[in-house]
């Protein structure tokens, strides 16, 4: 395998076993932890399956394109198609016939594709060392420019002098807000835009790989790992990203929430086509000018599309190409995806069948390999979940009614007839809730509160809409764009204010109500009111068009009676309530995926405990279990630069056992205490510390506080707590390290510092705690997740019924096991990050020493895991262990 160094043992171990899995096309589990360079051992033995692929096909096809030219049929009938031959008692003359012109087809098309490809091959080929070529097409689009803004102050002078009597009825950007006439689901097959205007974009898809990650940052370290690797030249690379990355187009950018860039884009596309469509009937009657993008013309995104595959990009580098270029680096990001060899691409785009289509991803007979993947199954469960609030409901409501009053004379009857049936869609899910939707959703309280399941069948019939064909009006919403009008109708005649109209006479009251009762929400909590940044969050929610987050709920209730539930929230008011859809049973989302593609590589730092994605993910997809290889690498550190241990009892023999009922005692949080004194003093550099939730930090933290255990603490190391908020993270990571960095150049009395973690925030993933920002990771009891969350029961109820039981332990005792140690594994995998670094990790909590439990842990921590009964001892081999590293620096 080329390499760009000399590789450890473990990943050319790593390089072969991956070229096994593409070569038989299984579906692979691969586990190779942080700090062994897996992303390099990905791209390097994928890619060297690809070259060799290629080159494979390429000599077949050489060889039957020989045979073709020959004229003789170097195949006999039946190894060509083995027993093909006399299929349905057919003379023998009939079959050779048939036989002979198949070979002749496939000859043909060989000689197409190979032309076709040497075209592709020769236009990159040109734009690699034809500079000119660019700045030719530069310059044209420069002098196109200056045209079209002239062309624009005439026609502007033109129409001034016209006078503005030509407009009749509505002004025209209240033209954009009336609803196109909808012809429906049989009567017309849309043309997509693709085809029509141009085939040179369309072209076969090679042979290609498709590696996803969850985030934009993990996608764009990859990409600059392919840059510095043996392919980093040769190989064509397309990085895709959701238009709110990619868009350059700046009034679109401005919009800033999801869903509203998506639309408006769509709008505006679906207005060139018009536009082209119109030119021709233009005498009949004056259209109105519709704003199109400058950036979507297809000779600029061609060229994008050909600088792409030229040479690699990340999404930063592909926004700036696509600025300078004018053209727009969303679609020109994809039109490069038949040609590309590796396309990098978030989750959500793969595992999400719609987003796939839409993005012209075609995954038949490819490869895919989806990186950090250990929590794929919950990913896959958010995708395609959905929660509605009451007050969205009652604001689509009152939206929408007033849209078609204002519009009904100018509405066609399809249209009235789907947007008469969403707004009984909307009527009946408030009522479920048990609210009216003509009241403000702020004001009703809820009779009966609490939570309820039901299945997506009963949840239709107590509803009343198992008579409305959800599909058709799924279908209704995503083609007639209703939503995205909805919003601009709102836009102009309401601000986000009065977007709860209602009929009665609350009209002015009803902002001022629902201010007052976030407030008292907030006080009944904390004794505080809360603070406006909530309200500014809730403001947001509300400003974007309602109607778009119901139509993900609609599209949710398509799924299988069996594979889902809904979740009646019932709270304080109608407008807190909320419909939630919880998918149960990923694996139908993730079988095609696995059915389509030739091989399927999942890939991790942490996978154990494995056993989780074979039988709930794969197995339930329909995949053979022979068709499963697994492959676990160890870490690349001596044994002797990692030192775990689980503690039993802490300095004063209290036993360590944090469990819902023990963990909240005095003695328990004072052990805790005592302990992380005792490290604190022998531990230099960086000690992180993680608890299983943030409302236990908290009470922690504040025991500390009274006791004075605190200000004892943190005369050794300076004391940091993980944010709450996203946005703050990157500031106290700053801080922390600065400390940490100032305590080891002037020594003195505070050796460090100390960050209190939560399992599952902000600092478990992703995040490196490298050298001396974690010299020590410290686990807190064990962080199963919440039973009593509703959610959870049902999934281990509906688990219990469709999984056998295994080796004694009912399914949902191992679902819980299973996420209390993924949580624990991806926590205190984050301090050992390269081959030189050292760490000791401590669990506290004698749980761990359970067989049960022990095996999940990761197998390079397991293999040199130490479980100490006392703390003296544990403490001994601790200060041991930091003592000679300190003499090794």
């Amino acid at each position: 395998f080329p390499f760009p160094y000399t590789p450890y043992r473990i990943q050319e171990q790593f390089m072969e076993a991956l070229y096994g899995a593409l070569e038989a096309g299984r579906v692979g589990i691969f586990e190779s932890p942080t700090g062994t360079g897996k992303s390099l051992s990905l791209i390097c033995g994928a890619l060297s399956w690809l070259r060799d692929w290629e080159e494979k096909r390429r000599q077949e096809e050489a060889q039957l394109l020989a045979l073709g030219a020959g004229g003789q049929d170097g195949l006999t009938p039946q190894q060509a198609r083995p027993g093909s031959a006399d299929t349905a008692g057919q003379p023998d003359w009939v079959t050779a016939f048939v036989q002979k012109k198949e070979e002749r087809d496939m000859v043909d098309r060989l000689k197409e594709e190979q032309i076709r490809r040497k075209k592709r091959e020769d236009r990159l080929e040109k734009i690699r060392h034809n500079i000119q070529l660019k700045y030719a097409a530069k310059r044209k689009r420069c002098e196109e420019d200056e045209a079209k803004r002239l062309l624009q102050l005439s026609k502007e002078a033109l129409s001034q002098e016209a006078g503005e009597g030509a407009l009749d009825q509505l002004d025209h950007n209240e033209e954009e807000l009336i609803l196109a006439e909808y012809e429906s689901d049989d009567e017309k097959k849309v043309v997509s835009g693709l085809e029509e205007d141009d085939d040179d974009l369309e072209e076969e898809h090679v042979p290609k790989i498709y590696y996803c990650s969850r985030t934009h940052s993990q996608l764009s370290q990859f990409v600059h790992e392919v840059q510095k690797s043996p392919f980093g030249k040769t190989i064509r690379l397309v990085s895709l990203g959701s238009r709110q990355n990619l868009c350059v187009n700046e009034e679109v950018r401005r919009l800033g929430a999801l869903q509203l860039i998506n639309d408006r884009c769509m709008e505006m596309q679906k207005n060139k086509h018009e536009k082209k469509s119109n030119e021709e009937n233009e005498g009949k009657k004056r259209r109105v000018s519709r704003t199109v993008c400058p950036f979507y013309s297809f000779e600029q995104m061609q060229f994008l599309r050909d600088e792409v595959l030229v040479e690699v990009k990340d999404i930063e580098q592909l926004v700036s190409l696509g600025r300078e270029t004018k053209a727009c680096p969303y679609y020109g990001s994809r039109f490069a995806i038949p040609a590309a060899q590796l396309v990098v691409l978030p989750y959500q785009m793969l595992l999400h069948e719609p987003t796939r289509n839409a993005a012209g991803i075609k995954l038949k007979d490819q490869v895919v390999i989806i990186d950090e993947a250990h929590n794929l199954t919950d990913t896959i469960t958010c995708i395609h979940s959905a929660e509605v609030s009451g007050s969205q409901l009652c604001c689509a409501h009152s939206q929408l009614s007033q849209y078609m009053e204002r519009y009904r004379k100018r509405l066609k009857a399809k249209n009235l007839m789907y947007i008469k049936q969403i707004l009984y869609l909307l009527e009946q899910f408030v009522a479920v809730l048990g609210g009216n939707v003509n009241q403000n959703p702020g004001c009703q309280a809820v009779s009966q509160t609490g939570t309820v399941l039901k299945s997506i069948n009963d949840f239709l019939f107590q509803s009343q809409i198992d008579n409305i064909n959800l599909f058709k009006v799924q279908r209704y919403c995503e083609k007639s764009l209703i939503s995205r009008k909805l919003f601009g109708f709102v836009e102009r005649y309401g601000g986000p204010a009065s977007t709860v109209k209602t009929n009665k006479e609350n009209q002015k009251l009803a902002g001022l109500q629902d201010f007052l009762l976030t407030l008292q929400q907030g006080s009944d909590k904390e004794g505080t009111p809360q603070s406006p940044p909530v309200e500014a969050e809730h403001d947001q929610l509300r400003t974007a068009s309602p109607l778009m987050q119901i139509e993900g709920f609609l599209s949710a209730l398509t799924n299988a009676n069996q594979d889902g539930r809904i979740i009646l929230n019932r709270q304080g008011t109608v407008g807190q309530s909320s419909l939630k859809f919880l998918l149960l049973n990923p694996a139908v989302h993730f079988a095609k995926v696995v059915e389509e593609c030739r091989a399927v590589i999942i890939a991790g730092g942490t996978m154990q405990p494995v056993a989780d994605f074979r039988e709930q993910l794969l197995c339930r997809a329909g995949v053979d279990p022979a068709r499963i290889v697994e492959f676990s690498c160890g870490h690349v550190i001596p044994p002797e630069n990692i030192l775990p241990i689980i503690l039993c009892s802490g300095p004063s023999n209290q036993q360590l056992e944090f469990t819902y009922q023990t963990r909240d005692l005095p003695q328990m949080m004072d052990e805790t205490g005592r302990i992380l004194c005792n490290l604190c003093n022998v531990i230099p550099g960086g000690v992180v510390c993680f608890f299983p939730s943030y409302e236990y930090e908290k009470q922690v933290y504040g025991h500390w506080e009274k006791t004075g255990l605190l200000s004892r603490l943190a005369a050794k190391k300076k004391i940091f707590q993980e944010p709450k908020k996203a946005n703050q993270v990157e500031q106290v990571l700053v801080e922390y390290a600065k400390c940490i960095k100032r305590c080891s150049q002037t020594g003195g009395q505070m050796t460090g510092a100390l960050l209190l973690s939560v399992v599952g925030g902000k600092m478990s993933e992703g995040i490196n705690f490298s050298d001396d920002l974690g010299r020590c990771v410290i686990m807190v009891g064990m962080p199963y997740p919440n039973i009593r969350s509703p959610e959870l029961q049902e999934k281990m109820t509906w688990l219990d019924k469709t999984m056998p039981r295994a080796a004694g332990q009912a399914p949902s005792r191992v679902l819980i096991e299973n996420l209390c140690m993924k949580a624990v594994n991806q926590s205190i995998g984050r301090a050992i990050r390269h081959q030189k670094d050292f760490a000791s990790i401590l669990l506290l909590d004698h749980r761990y020493a359970r067989p049960a439990i022990f095996n999940k842990l990761p197998q390079w921590i397991r293999e040199r895991t130490q479980v100490k009964p006392a703390f003296g001892s544990a403490f001994a081999e601790l200060r041991k262990f930091h003592r000679g590293k300190l003499d090794a620096l």
